[in-house]
């Protein structure tokens, strides 16, 4: 490989050889070929003057492009359509005159952008459902550990480990919705002519507007799609990729979330992502444990998120009928952000298929804030026994401000239950309050809340889609 010249990191580091093809040169132009052997069929099927051995003379040259021609020819007449028009044409002496009879460029180049992105959202898809996969084993697996939640990264109530898995599944699942949706109502442009108005299948068909009518679905239906788009300019509707792409912008930002817990609770030393045998985590710093492919899930899905606002523009900036300057940015925006997606999901397939979980760290944090937690017990136990809530209440504020004094001010462990055991206020021992300190007095419903998540939403989700459950994360250098 030449190494003057810019290589993008898309394909280089992060998206697998699967997306890389959807993207190809070689996959638009077999879809090209495609598409004109679909419209001669068409027409063949619906009256015009074209021979079985013209539509069969096609077919036998669909995959075996050649290049070399077409790209001289493009020298020449600087239009890539016809310079592939011309290639064909070489290779189908027979079927020359009809390729690309009465179509525009965009019925080959709009159809097939239609085509790649459906493929790349199917292909989206997999990767999203087995990332749901492995986190519903991580979610089961550690329904029941309790450990410290956090609100503004504070401590706050207890949770489970699974039950904050869930939280990251619920913002998939959300995507897998949108994917769904999106992917499903995704129709062809069909063949509409140069404004959208199929003046030249009137004229080829001379003005029998019934005939006209089928020359969509037939298309539709021999490219694998339901419909075409009811109306159209010379293209489709660029509003089509401002879904698409929010779609993947939607993934990358719950791919984004997931990956900025993982570097804080890899920080905590309490959960932390796969770490090879021979891997490096700094150039100076050996003992390094670096999160670098959370970091690189953050990184690349803040990409994607920009990128969505690439389409957006681009649609509301369309002048009537048609306008390329489209053009350039729809060969950017769209094949790179399913490029970045894909690497970013499997990122995360690789990330929790190899989570480590350390109980006891997290038991310890867990324990050193719990007596906070717990004084609401506390106070309703001694209220129980005798004693006046506002009083006891006052009590606890004192107490717990003192306790929190001597951690941050004086570095000494937590003595909040030491502090209640010596005021008779409380009358209580210091056993009896320790054995307040059960963690698992204080997840509330977090286990059963998985367990009625799993069972409810993501296996039933997982049965559904079952056929493409399996797949391993390809993770580039």
């Amino acid at each position: 490989m030449s190494k003057d010249c810019y290589v993008s990191p898309l394909s280089e580091r992060y998206a697998s050889k699967e997306m890389q093809y959807i993207f190809s040169p070689d996959k638009k132009f077999r879809t090209w070929r495609r598409l004109w052997i679909a419209l001669a069929e068409t027409e063949k099927e619906l009256g015009l003057n074209i021979t079985e051995e013209q539509i069969e003379e096609l077919k036998a040259h669909a995959e075996d492009i050649n290049y070399d021609v077409a790209k001289e020819r493009e020298k020449v007449v600087r239009h890539d359509v016809m310079s592939h028009v011309y290639a064909y044409g070489v290779q189908c002496p027979k079927a020359k005159g009809i390729i690309h009879l009465g179509a525009t460029s965009c019925y080959v180049g709009d159809n097939t952008d239609i085509i790649v992105m459906a493929e790349a959202l199917k292909l989206v898809k997999i990767k999203l459902v087995n990332v749901l996969a492995e986190l519903a084993k991580f979610a089961d697996e550690y329904k029941a550990q309790p450990t410290l939640g956090f609100t503004h990264f504070q401590p706050a109530q207890p949770t489970t480990v699974g039950k904050r898995a869930t939280l990251w599944m619920q913002e998939f699942e959300i995507d897998l919705e949108d994917l769904e949706y999106v992917l499903g109502s995704l129709k062809l442009l069909g063949s509409k002519g140069t404004t959208g108005t199929q003046a030249s299948f009137l004229e080829l068909f001379d003005g029998n507007q019934e005939t006209i009518n089928k020359i969509d679905p037939m298309i539709a239906k021999k490219m694998g799609f339901e419909a075409c788009y009811p109306v159209s300019g010379q293209t489709y509707s660029r509003k089509i990729d401002t879904r698409v792409l929010n779609v993947l912008a939607g993934i990358a930002a719950s791919a984004h979330k997931f990956s900025n817990d993982i570097r804080l609770l890899q920080h905590l030393k309490e959960v932390e992502e796969p770490f090879e045998k021979s891997q490096i985590g700094s150039s100076a710093m050996a003992y390094k444990r670096n999160p670098m492919r959370s970091e690189r899930i953050a990184s690349l899905s803040r990409y994607v998120m920009a990128d969505a606002m690439n389409p957006a523009i681009t649609s509301a900036a369309q002048w009537f009928e048609r306008t390329l300057d489209d053009s350039a940015n729809k060969r950017l925006s769209i094949p790179e952000g399913f490029l970045a997606i894909d690497g970013i999901l499997d990122l995360c397939l690789n990330v929790v298929d190899g989570l480590v979980v350390y109980p006891k760290v997290i038991e310890k944090r867990l324990m050193s804030e719990l007596p906070f937690m717990a004084t609401e017990n506390i106070m309703m136990d001694a209220v129980k026994a005798g004693g006046d809530r506002q009083e006891l209440h006052e009590k606890i504020r004192e107490l717990s401000m003192e306790a929190g004094k001597n951690v941050k001010e004086k570095g000494l462990d937590n003595n909040l239950l030491e502090l209640i055991a010596a005021d008779e206020a409380f009358n209580m021992s210091l056993e009896d309050l320790e054995k307040t300190m059960d963690p698992a007095k204080y997840v509330g419903r977090s286990k059963e809340q998985v367990e009625a998540y799993l069972k409810n939403v993501i296996h039933p989700l997982l049965e559904k889609n079952k056929e493409l459950l399996g797949m391993k994360a390809e993770i580039h250098v």
